[in-house]
């Protein structure tokens, strides 16, 4: 099914932003958030002591996400042991793990009126568990303060530990994401302590712990992949049965960062999110700004609580 040709650029056509090395195309500009929402989410944050990966990751769609009223809140700290390529989440030794923080999160949640809850995590790879039964416990105290809230988490790999992914499991988030990021022959660039083929088992594993959860990866584009090869991932990626796939442009959040090799079209990412349905994944949310937790809610809305309806 590796057949997929993307739109080419000629030269006079809509766009010719889709070449990189120049400015930033029309459909990748966002105003600076400011708004009641914003600023409500923005106090509340501060005034529980808590992050967000909104903030850290300098998602572009901040302002959208939190003038409606929904954040994704980044646990254990703003410190990751991992220095992957692409992020702008600072690396380093990260400070003494808050245990009390899953108290905070859940009450904030319960505050902010949330029907679905999006958590994840800075990597934690000197703690036996990753930071597993900080998961776990955020999940529990959430539906516990805030019942019919389902919550959507987004893990690391645990660098393998599958009883620390099954601690996880056992507190029942209702979506298990865990992002591929990119294709294989990039991980190295991209993610350097990261496998391909442990985030492909994590999300198999995840998949016959909880054989009616929801499992859900994303991958960015722009960083040097082939066409062949993203179609290849969601090849992978239906292998082990994943439901929803995010697909959205890589953005370097600094000098310092990966290049980006080009931006993708709106139609391309049309094109992709095509291929992937075709392929039998339940949600693919393809689009330049897409990231993992956009437009969550609404996946959760329709592939839980109206399925189950109408189940």
């Amino acid at each position: 099914m590796n057949t997929l040709e993307l739109k080419p650029y000629h030269p006079g056509s809509e766009p010719a932003e889709q070449l990189t090395r120049g400015r930033r195309p029309d459909w990748l500009r966002v105003r600076m958030p400011d708004s009641p929402g914003y600023r409500e989410i923005k106090g509340l944050m501060r005034g529980h002591s808590l992050h967000t990966v909104c903030e850290e990751a300098m998602c572009p769609n901040i302002g959208e996400c939190w003038g409606r009223g929904t954040a994704t809140f980044l646990l254990m700290g703003d410190t990751c042991t991992r220095s992957c390529g692409f992020c702008k989440i600072k690396t380093g030794r990260p400070p003494t793990l808050d245990e009390d923080e899953p108290r905070r999160v859940a009450e904030t949640v319960a505050m902010m009126g949330l029907k679905h809850a999006v958590l994840t995590s800075v990597n934690r790879d000197e703690l036996p568990d990753g930071g597993a039964h900080i998961f776990a416990e955020v999940i529990r105290l959430i539906h516990e303060m805030t019942p019919g809230c389902s919550v959507e988490v987004l893990i690391p790999d645990f660098q393998g530990n599958w009883d620390a992914l099954q601690a996880v499991m056992d507190a029942r988030p209702e979506i298990l994401n865990h992002n591929t990021e990119t294709v294989p022959r990039l991980y190295k660039r991209v993610r350097p302590q990261a496998k391909y083929p442990r985030s492909l088992e994590l999300l198999r594993q995840a998949r016959q712990m909880v054989p009616t959860g929801v499992t859900k990866t994303g991958i960015m584009v722009g960083l040097g992949e082939s066409t062949d090869e993203i179609l290849a991932v969601m090849d992978d990626l239906r292998a082990v049965d994943v439901d929803i796939l995010t697909i959205g442009q890589y953005l370097q959040p600094s000098r310092f960062h990966l290049p980006i090799e080009r931006y993708y079209t709106p139609y391309e990412f049309d094109q992709l999110r095509e291929a992937g349905m075709a392929r039998g994944f339940r949600w693919v949310e393809s689009g330049p700004l897409v990231r993992s937790s956009y437009h969550a809610d609404g996946q959760a809305d329709q592939l839980i609580f109206r399925e189950a309806v109408a189940g």
